[in-house]
Protein backbone atom coordinates (compact mmCIF):
# COMPACT_ATOMS: atom_id res chain seq x y z
CA UNK A 1 0.00 0.00 0.00
CA UNK A 2 1.20 3.38 -0.78
CA UNK A 3 2.18 5.94 1.97
CA UNK A 4 1.60 9.22 1.79
CA UNK A 5 3.76 10.94 4.39
CA UNK A 6 2.20 14.43 5.64
CA UNK A 7 3.43 14.41 9.15
CA UNK A 8 4.69 18.58 9.55
CA UNK A 9 2.48 19.66 7.41
CA UNK A 10 0.61 22.91 7.32
CA UNK A 11 -3.10 22.61 6.05
CA UNK A 12 -4.03 22.54 3.07
CA UNK A 13 -0.74 20.79 2.14
CA UNK A 14 -2.26 17.36 3.21
CA UNK A 15 -4.94 17.37 1.32
CA UNK A 16 -3.59 18.70 -1.59
CA UNK A 17 -0.92 15.85 -1.49
CA UNK A 18 -3.38 13.31 -1.41
CA UNK A 19 -5.91 14.45 -4.17
CA UNK A 20 -3.07 14.73 -6.57
CA UNK A 21 -1.97 10.98 -5.51
CA UNK A 22 -6.05 9.89 -6.09
CA UNK A 23 -6.15 12.01 -8.98
CA UNK A 24 -3.39 10.42 -10.75
CA UNK A 25 -4.75 6.80 -10.25
CA UNK A 26 -8.14 5.38 -11.54
CA UNK A 27 -8.70 3.51 -8.76
CA UNK A 28 -6.52 1.23 -5.65
CA UNK A 29 -5.47 2.20 -1.76
CA UNK A 30 -3.02 4.35 0.02
CA UNK A 31 -2.33 5.24 4.05
CA UNK A 32 -2.17 8.73 4.54
CA UNK A 33 -0.32 9.56 7.75
CA UNK A 34 -0.69 12.94 9.59
CA UNK A 35 0.10 14.48 13.05
CA UNK A 36 -3.03 16.82 13.95
CA UNK A 37 -6.69 16.67 14.40
CA UNK A 38 -7.05 19.54 12.01
CA UNK A 39 -5.00 17.46 8.87
CA UNK A 40 -7.05 13.96 9.63
CA UNK A 41 -10.63 15.92 10.05
CA UNK A 42 -9.77 17.85 6.81
CA UNK A 43 -8.45 14.25 4.89
CA UNK A 44 -11.74 12.66 6.02
CA UNK A 45 -13.64 15.75 4.43
CA UNK A 46 -11.68 15.25 1.27
CA UNK A 47 -12.72 11.14 1.28
CA UNK A 48 -16.30 12.20 2.15
CA UNK A 49 -16.73 14.54 -0.77
CA UNK A 50 -15.33 12.32 -2.95
CA UNK A 51 -17.06 9.46 -2.39
CA UNK A 52 -13.83 7.37 -1.16
CA UNK A 53 -13.89 4.55 1.51
CA UNK A 54 -11.77 5.14 4.62
CA UNK A 55 -10.97 4.50 8.24
CA UNK A 56 -9.02 6.36 10.40
CA UNK A 57 -6.74 4.90 13.25
CA UNK A 58 -4.39 6.46 16.25
CA UNK A 59 -1.39 5.04 16.76
CA UNK A 60 1.77 6.53 19.03
CA UNK A 61 0.08 10.19 18.34
CA UNK A 62 -0.34 9.55 14.49
CA UNK A 63 -3.67 9.55 12.17
CA UNK A 64 -3.14 6.77 9.79
CA UNK A 65 -5.95 7.20 7.34
CA UNK A 66 -6.81 4.40 5.15
CA UNK A 67 -8.12 5.26 1.87
CA UNK A 68 -9.49 3.43 -0.90
CA UNK A 69 -10.74 5.09 -4.32
CA UNK A 70 -12.55 2.28 -6.26
CA UNK A 71 -13.45 2.76 -10.05
CA UNK A 72 -16.87 4.43 -9.95
CA UNK A 73 -18.97 5.17 -13.13
CA UNK A 74 -20.33 8.02 -13.53
CA UNK A 75 -21.57 10.50 -16.24
CA UNK A 76 -19.49 13.26 -17.80
CA UNK A 77 -20.56 16.53 -17.38
CA UNK A 78 -20.04 19.22 -19.43
CA UNK A 79 -19.70 21.87 -18.08
CA UNK A 80 -19.77 25.57 -19.66
CA UNK A 81 -17.33 27.68 -18.38
CA UNK A 82 -18.45 30.30 -16.45
CA UNK A 83 -16.76 33.65 -15.25
CA UNK A 84 -15.62 34.11 -11.96
CA UNK A 85 -13.98 36.92 -10.34
CA UNK A 86 -11.96 36.97 -7.25
CA UNK A 87 -11.43 41.12 -5.44
CA UNK A 88 -8.83 41.01 -3.36
CA UNK A 89 -8.96 43.84 -1.85
CA UNK A 90 -6.05 43.23 1.35
CA UNK A 91 -3.38 41.83 1.96
CA UNK A 92 -5.06 39.51 4.62
CA UNK A 93 -7.46 37.15 5.09
CA UNK A 94 -10.41 37.40 7.42
CA UNK A 95 -10.25 39.65 10.26
CA UNK A 96 -8.47 39.68 13.53
CA UNK A 97 -4.70 39.02 14.45
CA UNK A 98 -2.60 40.04 11.25
CA UNK A 99 -0.24 37.48 11.49
CA UNK A 100 -2.71 34.78 11.11
CA UNK A 101 -4.44 36.69 8.35
CA UNK A 102 -1.18 36.83 6.09
CA UNK A 103 -1.02 32.97 6.51
CA UNK A 104 -4.08 32.28 5.52
CA UNK A 105 -4.03 34.37 2.80
CA UNK A 106 -1.09 32.48 1.85
CA UNK A 107 -2.68 29.10 2.27
CA UNK A 108 -5.83 30.38 0.70
CA UNK A 109 -3.64 31.46 -2.61
CA UNK A 110 -1.70 28.40 -2.92
CA UNK A 111 -4.92 26.01 -2.06
CA UNK A 112 -6.40 28.22 -5.27
CA UNK A 113 -3.49 27.66 -7.44
CA UNK A 114 -3.94 24.02 -6.95
CA UNK A 115 -7.53 23.88 -7.58
CA UNK A 116 -9.69 22.38 -10.43
CA UNK A 117 -11.88 25.44 -11.02
CA UNK A 118 -9.73 28.70 -10.95
CA UNK A 119 -11.10 31.78 -11.52
CA UNK A 120 -11.12 33.81 -14.98
CA UNK A 121 -9.89 36.60 -13.22
CA UNK A 122 -8.34 37.97 -9.46
CA UNK A 123 -8.32 41.53 -8.75
CA UNK A 124 -6.06 43.14 -6.44
CA UNK A 125 -6.81 46.58 -5.06
CA UNK A 126 -5.75 48.36 -2.11
CA UNK A 127 -3.44 46.99 0.50
CA UNK A 128 -4.03 43.26 -2.00
CA UNK A 129 -1.48 44.97 -3.98
CA UNK A 130 1.23 44.07 -1.75
CA UNK A 131 0.73 40.57 -2.75
CA UNK A 132 1.32 40.88 -6.30
CA UNK A 133 4.84 43.05 -6.01
CA UNK A 134 8.31 42.01 -5.00
CA UNK A 135 9.19 40.42 -2.09
CA UNK A 136 5.48 38.92 -1.76
CA UNK A 137 5.53 35.46 -0.14
CA UNK A 138 2.43 34.25 -2.90
CA UNK A 139 4.33 34.84 -5.32
CA UNK A 140 4.80 31.37 -6.72
CA UNK A 141 1.05 30.72 -6.21
CA UNK A 142 -0.09 33.78 -8.17
CA UNK A 143 2.60 32.89 -10.86
CA UNK A 144 0.73 28.97 -11.37
CA UNK A 145 -2.40 30.56 -11.50
CA UNK A 146 -1.34 33.17 -14.35
CA UNK A 147 0.47 29.71 -16.18
CA UNK A 148 -2.87 28.30 -15.54
CA UNK A 149 -4.51 31.26 -17.13
CA UNK A 150 -5.75 33.34 -14.64
CA UNK A 151 -6.00 37.16 -15.16
CA UNK A 152 -4.08 38.90 -12.72
CA UNK A 153 -4.58 42.44 -12.65
CA UNK A 154 -3.78 45.25 -9.95
CA UNK A 155 -5.37 48.67 -9.61
CA UNK A 156 -2.76 50.75 -10.76
CA UNK A 157 -3.72 53.84 -8.32
CA UNK A 158 -3.08 51.58 -5.41
CA UNK A 159 0.18 50.40 -6.73
CA UNK A 160 1.13 54.08 -6.67
CA UNK A 161 -0.04 54.26 -3.58
CA UNK A 162 2.05 51.71 -1.86
CA UNK A 163 4.89 52.62 -3.76
CA UNK A 164 5.08 49.21 -5.80
CA UNK A 165 4.30 50.04 -9.18
CA UNK A 166 8.18 49.59 -10.13
CA UNK A 167 8.00 46.79 -7.74
CA UNK A 168 5.06 44.94 -10.09
CA UNK A 169 6.15 40.65 -10.50
CA UNK A 170 2.89 39.47 -11.72
CA UNK A 171 0.08 40.65 -13.55
CA UNK A 172 -1.10 43.96 -15.05
CA UNK A 173 -1.91 46.84 -14.10
CA UNK A 174 -5.03 47.76 -14.68
CA UNK A 175 -7.94 51.02 -13.35
CA UNK A 176 -11.28 51.41 -11.60
CA UNK A 177 -13.15 51.02 -15.02
CA UNK A 178 -11.81 47.67 -15.96
CA UNK A 179 -12.44 46.30 -12.60
CA UNK A 180 -16.14 47.64 -12.35
CA UNK A 181 -16.32 46.17 -15.79
CA UNK A 182 -14.67 42.55 -14.94
CA UNK A 183 -17.17 42.62 -12.02
CA UNK A 184 -20.21 43.44 -13.95
CA UNK A 185 -19.98 41.42 -16.48
CA UNK A 186 -18.63 38.31 -14.14
CA UNK A 187 -20.92 35.47 -13.64
CA UNK A 188 -19.98 35.08 -9.91
CA UNK A 189 -17.46 37.73 -7.99
CA UNK A 190 -15.99 37.02 -4.73
CA UNK A 191 -14.36 39.66 -2.65
CA UNK A 192 -11.98 38.87 -0.08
Amino acid sequence: MNIIDCKGLKCPQPVINTKKYFDSIENGEAEVVVDNEVAKNNISKFCNSNGFKFNVEEKEGLYHIKIAKENVSCEVMDFEKNSLVILIGTDKLGNGDDTLGATLMKSYLYALSESDKLPTDLLFLNSGVKLVAEGSEVLDSLNKLKERGVNIASCGVCLDFYKLKEKLSVGEITNMYTIIEKMNTADNTIKL
